[in-house]
């Protein structure tokens, strides 16, 4: 497909996507896409939809924020991106098949059902597109796709054969695996609680349960009815009148509000950069909060909650290669990083998970429990001096020299921000948590600081330590 002129801040599809009511089929896409084996087995492995699900659903969205509404420069950043990610998430599925999130079948499906999902949004409302600005809007979204550099013939020629795509695709490809029910029925039920839902984070029990069977019901509700015939989810009339309500409601709503206030994404311009996420994970690293008897050695409890909170990215109790890639992913993603400073964050952290199965895996199965790490650990640091060079700080250098974007040799409050910052966590913390590990109080962290304050965190047998402080007090 020749080079078209990218979609405009007025275009069909800027006002479309850029809509709030677009989240009423967020879900269903996310299960359109997951239902493909290639991503579903991708998700298994290297996904850390289980364990930091709102994080994960954040950068979906600065995802296509970036795609949709940049430049043809900054699209081509973020394609660039996306493809070297896909890249590093390969391998077999449960079955033994070979997967790869490069094949360009699964790349074009992951992109044509975000385009149907927004025709079924306005359908699904009872105000469809007509067939020429369907066309329209068809003819926006493969200007876009087109820098991705696929093959044309797996895309579908019209806007109009779009249905038969999505018809034969879910009939011929798709599955209903483990994955797809989690989606459905289990994720929101289990999900942590948003950090912003401030103070009323202890009604959430019973907020994720009504959340869950709204979601659930309307996605079934909403899906195509080939997806819903084949797996076997029948439209009850319950869900269909849910599904009725909601949409029509959210239109007319939309409608009756002020243009600013009607866009999640506004049309014209680019957006704002995304909000950083918090360091190599985005839940904050905190010290349990139980007192302890004097003299208790507070490193166990801590590595714990290290290992739970920071190194188990996919949430299945075990770290293996796949979690140490999604911590350098979450360091590389907020900062939008060329594929040069990229490419060192994932060699320091494939040094360190090597460290950590060398000298953990005890039964050699490619995984380290919880408790191997922690007894592992506490040996290495007891035993060696230098045991924290090989590996951790090898890991933690990266990061500092990746977020020292002006090459100055420190950090100043704007960069230590993009480290352990974002929406999710207060100025007045991060701020405290600069302070603490300002050592010589002259405004900004130095390489060495920035290593001492997480080798305190690791070593320190008490928690009156600035490492204990990254992002706050504890």
């Amino acid at each position: 497909m020749a080079t078209a002129d990218l979609p405009g801040p007025d275009s069909l599809l800027r006002r479309t996507l850029g809509e709030w009511r677009i989240g009423l089929v967020a879900w269903r896409l996310l299960v359109l896409q997951t239902a493909d084996p290639a991503v579903a087995a991708g998700m298994r492995g290297f996904s850390t939809y289980r364990a930091h699900p709102w994080r994960r659903i954040e950068h979906t969205m600065d995802s296509g924020k970036r795609l949709f509404f940049s430049d043809r420069e900054g699209l081509r950043r973020e394609v660039a991106r996306l493809e070297r990610t896909h890249r590093r998430l390969a391998g077999t599925d449960e079955q033994g098949r070979p997967f790869t999130a490069s094949d360009p079948a699964v790349r074009v499906w992951v992109l044509v059902t975000l385009y149907e999902c927004m025709t079924a949004m306005r359908e699904l409302s009872g105000h469809p597109l007509t067939p020429p600005e369907l066309e329209q809007m068809y003819g926006e979204f493969r200007a876009v796709c087109a820098e991705f550099a696929l093959p044309d013939d797996l895309f579908p020629a019209t806007a109009a054969d779009v249905p038969a795509y999505m018809d034969r695709t879910i009939r011929e490809r798709l599955e209903y695996g483990e994955p797809v029910r989690y989606l459905l029925f289990d994720m929101l039920r289990e999900a942590p609680a948003p950090r912003r839902l401030g103070p009323l984070k202890p009604l959430w029990p019973v907020l994720r349960t009504t959340a869950a069977h709204v979601i659930g019901t309307l996605t079934v509700a909403d899906l195509p009815e080939p997806f819903r015939e084949r797996f076997g989810l029948p439209r009850t009339r319950r869900a269909a009148l849910l599904s009725f309500l909601l949409h029509r409601g959210m239109r007319v709503l939309m409608n009756a509000l002020p243009e600013h206030r009607r866009y999640r994404t506004p049309p014209a311009g680019a957006p704002r950069n995304p909000q950083p996420s918090a360091g190599p994970s985005s839940r904050p690293v905190r010290l349990p909060a139980a007192r302890r008897r004097k003299g208790t050695d507070s490193r166990p409890a801590r590595l714990r909650t290290f290992f739970h909170q920071v190194l188990d990215q996919t949430g299945d109790g075990r770290i293996g290669a796949a979690d140490l890639q999604a911590m350098a992913h979450n360091v590389c993603w907020p900062l939008e990083l060329a594929a040069e400073r990229e490419a060192p964050v994932y060699a320091a952290f494939e040094s360190w998970w090597q460290q950590l199965r060398t000298g953990m895996d005890t039964d050699q199965d490619g995984q380290v429990t919880c408790e191997e790490f922690v007894t592992a650990m506490l040996t290495g640091i007891d035993s060696e001096p230098s045991y924290l060079d090989q590996g951790l700080h090898v890991a933690v250098r990266a990061v500092f020299h990746a977020v020292d974007t002006d090459g100055s040799g420190h950090l100043c409050a704007d960069e230590y921000r993009k480290v352990f910052g974002g929406s999710r966590v207060h100025l007045a913390e991060l701020n405290h948590g600069f302070r603490q590990l300002d050592h010589d109080g002259d405004g900004r962290i130095t390489e060495d600081e920035f290593v001492r304050a997480f080798t305190d965190y690791f070593t320190a047998r008490t928690d009156n330590t600035a490492g204990s402080q990254l992002l706050g007090r504890p």
